[in-house]
Parts: C-alpha cells; sequence; structure tokens
C-alpha cells in the first residue's frame, strides 16, 4: 500500500511541482497516504477520507481509487456503490476547480466514470470469488465430516452385527457345558469313561466359551441398546452355496482351495471368511460385471488362512449395475480386524485385489 500509493502519489506531486499549489498537494499527499493505510482496517472510512481529499487535489486520486477498490471487494455492493458514485461526484468538482490541460470536461468525466466502474465491479468479482471459495472450503469440511461420521457408523454397525453374532455361538457353547455338567450332577454313578468325556467336554467348551467371551467384551465395549433378531451366520461351509447363487445370478466364479479343510478351520476365522468372500463377489458384481472373479483359499494350522479374490477391472466408459456407497470394504475391514487379521485392497495391473489374512492357531 505504501509503495504503490505513495509512488502513484509522488509522480503527480512532480507532475504539479509549478504549479500555484504544490504546497497544499504535498499536505494533501501525505494526509491521503495516511488515508490509504486507514483502508487496510477501515476500508469505509479510509476511502471516504481520501475520496474528500480527492476534491482538493489531483495527487489523492490514487489512495481514491485505491479505497474504492478495497470497498468493493470486502463491503457489500450498495456500500460499494455509494462509495463509487462519492468518487465520481469528487473528481468532477476536482475537474471544475482545477481542470487539466490535456483532456476535456467530456472526455475527464467518461474517463473518471469508467475507471469507477471498472473498480466496482473488479471488486465484487473478486468478492464474490472469495465467498465461493470459502463456501466450497466449508462443504469440503461439511463432506469430510459427514464422511467421517458415515464411517463411525458403519464401523458401529459392524460391530453390533458381530456382537450379535458372537452371542449366538457363546449361548451355544455354554448351553453344552450346562448340559454335560448336569449329566456329571445327576449321574454320579457313571463310568469313568464317561466321567473322563463329559469332563473333556466340559473343559473344551469352557475353554472355548471364554476365548469367544473375550471377543464379545472387546465388541461391546460401546453401549448399545439395540435388540435385534438373532440369526445364525454362514460359515466356509456354506461357501459352496454362495458360489452357486453368483454363478446362477450369471457370474464365472473360479473357486480353488488348497490345503483347506472346512471343518478345521476355527469358526470365527470361517465367518470371517465367508463375509471376505460375500464382499468379493458382491463388489465385482456391481462394479465390473460380466468379468470372471478368481477365488483363491489357502491356509494351514498354525499358519494363516489367506483368502485372494481378484477380477479384471472394468472398463473407463462402464456404470456400476449399483451405485456403492463405500462402506462395505470399511466394515469388512473392521470385521477383519477384530478377528485379528489383515485386509488389503488396491488396483493393480488391470485388475482389483482384495486380499485377507487371518489368524489359523494349531
Amino acid at each position: 500500500m505504501v509503495l504503490g500509493v505513495g509512488g502513484l502519489s509522488s509522480l503527480t506531486l512532480w507532475s504539479q511541482a509549478d504549479g500555484p499549489m504544490w504546497g497544499l498537494d504535498v499536505v494533501v499527499a501525505a494526509v491521503s497516504l495516511v488515508a490509504a493505510l486507514a483502508q487496510l482496517w477501515w476500508p469505509t472510512s479510509g476511502a471516504l477520507a481520501a475520496t474528500l481529499l480527492a476534491t482538493l487535489s489531483p495527487v489523492a486520486t490514487a489512495a481514491a481509487t485505491v479505497g474504492a477498490l478495497q470497498v468493493a471487494q470486502r463491503r457489500r455492493f450498495p456500500v460499494a456503490a455509494a462509495v463509487a458514485a462519492g468518487g465520481v461526484a469528487a473528481h468532477v468538482l476536482q475537474g471544475l476547480w482545477r481542470p487539466s490541460s490535456g483532456i476535456s470536461q467530456q472526455w475527464w468525466l467518461l474517463l473518471i466514470c469508467a475507471s469507477y466502474g471498472a473498480l466496482l465491479g473488479w471488486g465484487a468479482l473478486a468478492r464474490s470469488r472469495r465467498a465461493l471459495l470459502i463456501s466450497l472450503h466449508e462443504r469440503a469440511d461439511r463432506a469430510e465430516a459427514e464422511q467421517g461420521r458415515r464411517v463411525a457408523e458403519a464401523r458401529m454397525a459392524e460391530r453390533r452385527r458381530l456382537a450379535r453374532e458372537m452371542h449366538d455361538v457363546l449361548a451355544h457353547r455354554l448351553s453344552l457345558v450346562a448340559t454335560h455338567a448336569g449329566a456329571l450332577e445327576y449321574r454320579p454313578d457313571s463310568s469313568p469313561e464317561q466321567v473322563a468325556r463329559a469332563a473333556g467336554v466340559v473343559r473344551t467348551g469352557v475353554h472355548q466359551a471364554l476365548e469367544e467371551l473375550r471377543q464379545v467384551i472387546g465388541l461391546l465395549r460401546e453401549q448399545d441398546d439395540q435388540v435385534d433378531e438373532l440369526q445364525p451366520q454362514p460359515a466356509l461351509a456354506d461357501l459352496p452355496g454362495l458360489i452357486a447363487d453368483a454363478q446362477e445370478a450369471g457370474q464365472e466364479v473360479r473357486l480353488r482351495e488348497e490345503a483347506i479343510d472346512d471343518g478345521a478351520v476355527p469358526q470365527a476365522a470361517s465367518r470371517t471368511a465367508y463375509r471376505v468372500v460375500q464382499e468379493g463377489l458382491t463388489n465385482a458384481r456391481k462394479h465390473a460385471p460380466g468379468r470372471p472373479v478368481d477365488v483363491l483359499l489357502h491356509g494351514t494350522p498354525g499358519t494363516h488362512l489367506l483368502i485372494d479374490i481378484r477380477n479384471p477391472l472394468a472398463p473407463a466408459d462402464t456404470a456400476p449395475l449399483a451405485p456403492g456407497s463405500g462402506l462395505g470394504l470399511v466394515g469388512l475391514t473392521e470385521r477383519v480386524r477384530l478377528a485379528g487379521g489383515q485386509l488389503d485392497h488396491h488396483h493393480t495391473e488391470g485388475e482389483f485385489r482384495l486380499h485377507a489374512r487371518l489368524p489359523w492357531p494349531a
């Protein structure tokens, strides 16, 4: 502000050096520079002060025009239009009092009106652009917060569903333990072999129930008062039915199992693996319709259960069969993480890959 307004005022003052009012011009130049600086904090007051000075001397023209631009950028349009009109009136009076020998009054008036009109439009455009950018930033922040909320809700929904699923398994374990313990209580005359077998079942059931209970406690740390109907959850044993349903719907699925015994896979890992395959097939049907899907299951006790699902990417101009919310993989990632595993999904070499690794204790 100092360099711009001060430089223009100095040039104007230098051009008026031989005039009879050079002393007044020096004073006006100094005061107009102060008014220009005041525009940084009080644009309207600073602009009006510079406009008033412009009626006395042309050296205040730079401060007055810069003030009009500042008001147009930072105040509402009616205020900016009023300041611009005041600037035009001030320069008309200046032209009548101290006419310029190099330009006629008509051209002087036209030049002043065009200049202030351009400053008013330029400032209004800059103000509108700044308001638009602020609005876009606010919308982006709200969208990000909304997406975060949706992700959190998806995770909570997945936690609730897992808690219901664990409830079924835990209730089943405890009922078996209660049945065998009751048999030991009411049949004290059982043979040692029967007692040992029942005790072994109780010990195994209690151990499994404790493991399931540990997972349930971890899942139910969040308060949840909603009670829904509990349903049994599918596992790897139900995978052929899932594949058959997909193939019946026209989806080409190639399943390959390596060293997999469905009965030996832990139930928690088996259910999670089923959900991973289900989500992979669903995503392929939605985003790459008509493309084949390769499903690989590999693992042995004491290592990990690996699930690898691949399908070629659809062409860029292919619209998905159904809009995706992007929350399916979020919930699946949370499910796999809670099961002690890892989930990764990415595009590579023209295909989409979904890779999960679940613990498989010996």
